[in-house]
Order: structure tokens, then C-alpha cells, then sequence
């Protein structure tokens, strides 16, 4: 059990400046570099490497365009958020728990809800592109 009087300190707490702006991009790449560990999260950043370029060609300007990359970037954050969700509630310990199911559940449908509205993004710009 932690000491709750320990008076140790997050280095990264009495950062200023550029110095903490720079470890704080390190520990963003060290997360991306954890969530590439995560098969969902892997299987998005392998479509985010087809669907980004993509969306340049697809989209017939800059909001069009952001939007549809935007959607695909949507659900890798969502996805990074749910699997930092998931890695709390596994930290605390493996034992079943009515909360830690509803957290992890409701992480998951927060999943879900992002990937359908990427699709349902996506499908509305290619009608419009191919079929309108």
C-alpha cells in the first residue's frame, strides 16, 4: 500500500517551459508506443495508413478532408482513451467488479460509437464523391 505521506514528486510536476513541453512529447510517443502493443489499436493505425492518404483524394476540400481524416483520428484517441481506461481498472486488480465492468464496458461502447460515426462519415463522402 502506498505511503500516503511519501513526499516524492513527479519529476515532470516542477518542469517548466520548453523542458516540459519536450518530456511531455516523450511520454505521448512512450503511450502510442504502449497502445501499438493493443491488437484494436493496431488494426487502426494499419487502416489510418490507408484511409488518411484517402482522404486527400476523397475529400473535394479542407473541411471535407479533415473531416474524414478527423473521424479516423477520432477513433484512434477513443481507442487510446479505452485502453487507458481498461489498464487502470486491471492495475487496481484482476478480481471481478460490477464497476470495473461497467468502466470497461462503457469504454467499449465508446469504441463502437466512434467507429460508426468514422463509417457513417465515410460512406456519405464516398456516395457523394462516386454516386451523387
Amino acid at each position: 500500500m502506498p505511503d500516503l505521506h511519501d513526499t516524492t514528486v513527479n519529476p515532470q510536476k516542477s518542469r517548466r517551459g520548453l523542458n516540459r513541453m519536450w518530456h511531455a512529447l516523450g511520454y505521448s510517443f512512450e503511450g502510442l508506443r504502449a497502445g501499438w502493443h493493443e491488437a484494436a489499436f493496431r488494426q487502426e493505425a494499419l487502416a489510418a495508413l490507408v484511409l488518411l492518404p484517402l482522404s486527400l483524394w476523397i475529400g473535394r476540400n479542407w473541411v471535407e478532408t479533415a473531416l474524414l481524416a478527423g473521424a479516423v483520428l477520432f477513433v484512434m484517441i477513443v481507442e487510446l482513451l479505452n485502453t487507458g481506461i481498461e489498464t487502470a481498472i486491471d492495475r487496481i486488480g484482476p478480481e471481478w467488479h460490477d464497476l470495473s465492468k461497467r468502466a470497461k464496458d462503457m469504454g467499449s461502447a465508446a469504441v463502437l460509437l466512434s467507429l460508426l460515426l468514422c463509417t457513417g462519415i465515410w460512406c456519405v463522402a464516398l456516395y457523394h464523391r462516386f454516386l451523387a
